[in-house]
């Protein structure tokens, strides 16, 4: 088992996570587990959740480096983090986690977070309720 789990957010594309990751879909089934998953943030994929490379035709563009986040204890260390996706919405992260940023720096420690991955959130690589407004589907 993983000491820690990771969210990197990749200047200009997907969101890398490792540790003892699960995936889950909207209806409850396990999509993937695994130490190493690579996540859509750009909304293009044709394989959402996950990356598939439509980030670069895309032209999707968000540097990685978050200032300001607001950080939890974290619970549970060493326990596995859950990615659930929400229809036509974010993915629920829940569990330790560390939000990397794209140097590699630890932006943040949370428990528990929404991830952006229709591609227009302000607040990337968090979830502003954007896909509400663009029509996202995924």
């Amino acid at each position: 088992m993983s000491e820690t789990n990771d969210i990197k957010v990749r200047a200009d594309g997907p969101l890398l996570c490792t540790g003892e990751i699960e995936v889950y879909d909207a209806d409850g089934q396990l999509l993937e587990q695994g130490a190493d998953l690579v996540l859509c943030r750009c909304g293009h994929s044709g394989n959402k959740p996950f990356c598939d490379g439509s980030h670069r035709e895309a032209g999707f563009e968000h540097d990685g480096m978050m200032q300001g986040l607001a950080s939890d204890e974290l619970e549970g260390e060493g326990a596995k983090l859950t990615l659930r996706v929400r229809p036509n919405a974010m993915l629920i992260a829940s569990g330790p986690m560390r939000i990397l940023r794209a140097d590699g720096s630890c932006a943040a420690t949370r428990n528990k977070a929404g991830l952006c991955r229709c591609g227009h959130s302000a607040n990337k690589p968090f979830c502003d309720g954007s896909h509400k407004h663009i029509g996202f589907e995924g």
